[in-house]
């Protein structure tokens, strides 16, 4: 199952409410809060195409940056055994944690069926 939509270089998280009948999504990796809704398939692809059109037009009016700006570096919290168990392995490939997990990650993004290519 697929729970992602792409229109140009932007993609958007997509939901079901059968409370209310009717399909949400949400743009991710932007700087703002973007949601767009409908009530079928092809009502919420148009509802996003549109959504992401505003906002790109919305952006360029306002002399902002559309997409969200990563520093490259982020805390992760993990329970204390494998923090051990990642700085022990680390230590035995001679290779710093940093680069254990930046290794992990970019495997678990690369290889995974769920990758979107922007």
């Amino acid at each position: 199952m697929n729970d992602i939509l792409q229109y140009k270089t932007y993609l958007a998280t997509v939901h079901f409410s059968a409370e209310d009948e009717v399909f949400f999504g949400e743009i991710i990796g932007i700087n703002d809060l973007v949601s767009f809704e409908g009530t079928t398939v092809k009502e919420l692809k148009k509802a996003f195409h549109e959504a992401v059109d505003d906002y790109i037009a919305t952006c360029k009016e306002l002399g902002k940056e559309p997409e969200k700006t990563y520093k490259g570096s982020f805390n992760v919290r993990i329970p204390m055994e494998l923090h051990r168990q990642a700085a022990i392995y680390a230590s035995v490939k001679k290779i710093s944690l940093n680069d254990l997990v930046r290794q992990a990650i970019d495997t678990i993004v690369n290889t995974t069926p769920t990758k979107q290519t922007v």
